[in-house]
């Protein structure tokens, strides 16, 4: 699984037919019918295999036949059909799954069962932006793992590694110390994995790192990115490969030079037809998209651009995930906008950052506070406002340093 995860698939679904040759008087039969089916479903996102439907109820009907209805089988199997819902795009009933998933680990009571499968809960909750939950499970793995690397290491190679980066980014929606080092010691870790362990925690790192506008994707960030990329190639693993082509995209779309810049944007639109395309990473395709089209708008395509985003930032909005990926489509939408400048764009751009603003947060995350001071010193130049732009700057500059936030220093920097 750690290698080649196309092969470890074509192994379990040998492992089934196998297993369900024996003979039925077989004291084993039940036992060897049920692993394979679990690892399969606790995998198969990996591969772009569909778990919902018929594989996991089969799943259920052999446990339950079994007599064991609350088993580890299924709390694997669950786990793997939290990231099949985020991945096809189905966000809240991913996130849903995931808080019945991890209660059904719980009441297991199996500490590296909860370190191993935690992984996939946390990732739901990072994508509806439910940081508490982020933080919450992420401090559980930290402590139950107690420092080894490795365990709980049956689905991704180092669990331990993914929490300590999704640690640092919840701490950093909150404005909460210790992130950067959390994200280091994550990274760290992880070079001393498994391709997609490593894969998984530069995106964590640097997909959302460089897209809140916490890091820059400066040299060392893209050698980073470039050193994971080269692994997951190596590796054949189609999801580690996908997940660092986007965050490469994503971080070279904001380089100094045309070249990488160019680069950059090829990527993107690669990486955004094959997600299209195929039907997977639908939870990360609408900001690769909008990425894709910012590019599009430096370039000359604003107009283009525009109705693009927008759409994608309402999608976000009817989906509940303004707190999101809708921080980014927002912002994005607002500054092109801006940039146009009719009269009509300036009344959507105001319209855009009131929404975000009134967006009921219970958790409130200060990454949504640190872009509305950005966004409304935006608005407040184009209104012709020099009092209230410099204001606006002067505390979106203040706060950018506080945090330590890298992007937002060097943006606040560069307003004038």
């Amino acid at each position: 699984m750690d290698r080649d995860i196309a092969a470890a698939r074509l192994s379990w679904e040998r492992a089934i037919k196998i297993a369900d040759t024996l003979p039925p008087d077989d004291p084993d039969r039940a036992a060897m019918r049920i692993a394979p089916h679990t690892m399969l479903c606790g995998i198969a996102w990996r591969v772009h295999l569909n778990v919902a439907g018929d594989r996991f109820d089969e799943l259920k009907q052999l446990c339950t036949a079994a007599g064991d209805k609350a088993s580890l089988a299924i709390a694997i199997a669950m786990a793997g059909l939290v990231v099949d819902h985020v991945y096809h795009g189905r966000v809240r009933e991913g996130s849903r799954l995931a808080s019945e998933a991890m209660a059904l680990v719980e009441s297991v009571g199996d500490p590296t069962l909860t370190v191993g499968l935690s992984f996939t809960a946390i990732y739901a909750k990072c994508v509806s932006a439910e940081w508490s939950e982020v933080l919450r499970w992420s401090e559980t793995v930290i402590e139950l793992a107690d420092g080894d690397p490795a365990n709980g290491n049956f689905v991704i190679g180092s669990p331990l590694a993914t929490a300590l980066t999704t640690r640092g980014i919840a701490r950093y929606f909150f404005g909460f110390p210790g992130w950067r080092d959390d994200l280091q010691q994550g990274l760290d870790m992880a070079r001393r994995a498994d391709p997609l362990s490593f894969a998984r925690v530069v995106s964590y790192v640097y997909f959302v790192g460089v897209t809140a506008g916490v890091l820059r994707p400066d040299d060392s960030v893209v050698r980073d990115i470039d050193d994971a990329l080269r692994l997951a190639e190596r590796s054949a693993d189609d999801l580690a490969l996908a997940l660092t082509r986007m965050t490469l995209g994503v971080a070279l779309v904001q380089r100094p030079t045309t070249a990488e810049r160019d680069r950059g944007d090829e990527v993107l639109g690669d990486v955004c037809e094959v997600f299209a395309s195929r039907g997977h990473n639908l939870s990360e395709l609408p900001i690769a998209a909008i990425y894709s089209a910012r590019e599009r708008a430096r370039r000359g395509g604003r107009d283009d651009a525009i109705p693009l985003i927008r759409a994608e930032a309402d999608r976000l909005v009817r989906e509940g995930l303004l707190l999101g990926w809708g921080i980014g489509a927002t912002s994005a939408l607002v500054e092109i906008l801006l940039d146009r400048g009719a009269d009509a764009d300036v009344t959507e751009a105001e319209a855009a950052i009131t929404r975000l603003a009134d967006a009921s947060a219970d958790d409130g995350p200060v990454i949504r506070d640190i872009w509305l001071l950005r966004l409304r010193a935006l608005l407040a130049r184009a209104d012709g406002d020099d009092t209230a732009y410099r204001d606006y700057r002067d505390r979106y500059r203040d706060m950018a340093r506080t945090l330590g936030f890298e992007g937002h220093i060097d943006w606040a920097e560069a307003m004038p």
